[in-house]
């Protein structure tokens, strides 16, 4: 199973790619990140009853986030995350990039602020008390009545 770093230089590379072709496109920060991290692993949860990455999705004060990907990236305050040049392309199953591109585009779209805000209003955040884990179960059941449809 992969890490939420994979996934996390996954976007990153999306972005880039996509900042590259236009200079309108926003990059992603720190914040954004976790909220791309966290629509994507429960949109993958519900669809295919598996987790995206091994690494868990925590309640902090500012909604879903993954610790670890936080602390790799949290010196880059709110500023976009630069992008860095990888060896060899990240390869993801077609499952995955299915997820991936949809989350991307779909939630993509928003501002670190602005997804920061829906995660506010959604029941795993809600139900799950600061700093605790949020249970997969809690994020599945959330994600099938709201995002997937199976």
């Amino acid at each position: 199973m992969r890490n939420a770093e994979y996934i996390a230089k996954w976007f990153l590379d999306r972005n880039a790619i996509d900042r590259a072709e236009n200079v309108d496109v926003e990059g992603i920060s720190n914040l954004k990140l976790q909220k791309l991290l966290y629509y994507a692993y429960g949109c993958y949860l519900a669809l295919y009853g598996e987790k995206l990455f091994s690494d868990k999705l925590l309640a902090w004060k500012h909604g879903p986030v993954v610790e670890s990907i936080y602390h790799m990236y949290k010196d880059n305050g709110s500023s976009s995350i630069p992008a860095t040049p990888l060896d060899e392309a990240l390869e993801v199953t077609e499952n995955e990039k299915v997820v991936l591109e949809w989350v991307y585009n779909e939630f993509g779209q928003y501002t670190a602020w602005a997804l920061r805000n829906m995660t506010h209003e959604e029941e795993p955040w809600k139900k799950t008390e600061q700093s605790e884990v949020i249970q997969d179960a809690l994020i599945k059941t959330y994600f099938l009545e709201h995002y997937v449809t199976a």
